[in-house]
């Protein structure tokens, strides 16, 4: 059962305090308080865990605060949009705003290599107006023998070089507890020159002490990317291990499934979905056509199969875009062979504006002329 209270009610309000004594006393029910920010105003829902059969959805209507009610019978108790009028999940981090509607761009290294290869490209997303990255310090591999990313030891460079050139966010994967703890203690070191969305790879969808550690602090918000052998519904489980531990600040990552039906692509593409996730969630959708595809190859249209890829996902509503580029793919420690060129970024973000523009105009069609508004602009 979910409470949502009366837009922006005060935690400090007697009616806030009344209701939260009241909840404290009904047994076996554990109530957890979350917070939806929009464009005007917040919404506070507080979520109640346990045996709540017994309760009454009009009695706890009348409660203090509580301006109504929601009996809960999806799975997805915190991240799932259980009735129509529920808002999408909405925040920013260090200015840069997420959620259903606008659209982000990472662009970066896929793995953190050479300060000078770093700073190539922070300085060509300066160039270009962008303020968001993707930098790996730690890499999950395959291979034992496989390169496993600088880890701690480029932290301060990395935050340092993104300061000097304006990145406001960087998309950075963790595959252990310790290097949540190990991010913090850099971006406090070097004083916060930038931020950090702590990254949770395919490999570690279904690592639920991560994500749960993931989930308690609530600072750095998330990009927990699809597990790429499991159901569409098991890694939306996975987003709800988040949701429940406090943080709701995620976006969920389709980065394509590991089958041979997708040959001669990487994965399989399933940006599809996008539309499927944002049904069935509150959460922002970001897609990954780097993993996806794999390559550079070119179509005979002379247009890159991976921003195909992009444009598939972006046309159906996609909020975020994770892609590879670096300065010189034959010299990449980690995915070379599917890394863009800098030179062809300028491209990359004209086409990937033109098609999240399309996606608007598609969505005021498709809505009626009583329903249509102003076109949101790409961040």
């Amino acid at each position: 059962m979910i409470l949502i209270l009366e837009p922006n009610t005060s935690p400090d309000s007697p009616e806030h305090r009344a209701l939260m004594a009241h909840l404290a006393r009904l047994p076996n029910i554990q109530a957890r308080t979350h917070q939806v920010r929009g464009a005007q105003q917040t919404l506070t829902e507080i979520y109640l865990i346990g045996d709540t059969s017994s309760l009454s959805v009009e009695d706890m209507a009348q409660l203090p605060a509580v301006d109504r009610v929601i009996r809960v019978s999806e799975e997805y108790r915190v991240i799932g949009r259980h009735d129509d009028q529920q808002p999408g999940f909405e925040f920013e981090a260090n200015g840069v705003r997420f959620s259903q509607d606008n659209l982000n761009i990472f662009a970066g290294l896929c793995a953190v290599d050479t300060p000078e290869h770093v700073e190539a490209m922070m300085q060509a997303l300066q160039a270009h107006g962008q303020f968001c990255t993707r930098m790996g310090a730690y890499k999950p591999r395959t291979s034992p023998y496989a390169f496993q990313g600088l880890g701690r030891d480029c932290l301060p460079w990395v935050f340092e070089l993104a300061g000097k050139y304006g990145i406001r966010l960087i998309a950075m994967e963790v595959t252990h507890e310790n290097h949540i703890d190990e991010i913090r203690e850099a971006l406090e070191k070097t004083g916060h020159p930038t931020a950090v969305m702590l990254q949770i790879g395919t490999r570690n969808t279904q690592n639920f002490e991560l994500l749960k550690a993931a989930g308690r602090q609530t600072e750095m918000p998330v990009l927990l990317k699809r597990g790429f052998g499991i159901t569409l519904e098991e890694s939306l489980n996975a987003a709800e291990y988040l949701a429940s531990e406090g943080n709701t600040r995620i976006v969920f990552c389709l980065r394509g499934m590991k089958t041979h039906l997708g040959d001669p692509h990487r994965n399989f593409v399933d940006f599809a979905h996008v539309p499927v996730v944002k049904r069935l969630t509150r959460l922002p959708v970001c897609i990954d056509p780097s993993h996806s595809v794999g390559s550079r190859q070119r179509a005979p249209d002379g247009i890159l199969e991976i921003v195909h890829a992009t444009a598939q996902g972006l046309i159906a509503g996609a909020n975020m875009v994770l892609v590879d580029f670096h300065p010189a793919p034959e010299k990449a420690l980690v995915d070379g062979p599917q890394a863009l060129l800098l030179e062809e970024l300028g491209t990359f973000l004209e086409d990937a504006r033109l098609v999240h523009e399309t996606w608007h105009r598609r969505r005021a069609i498709h809505a009626g002329p009583a329903k249509r508004g102003p076109t949101d602009t790409t961040q």
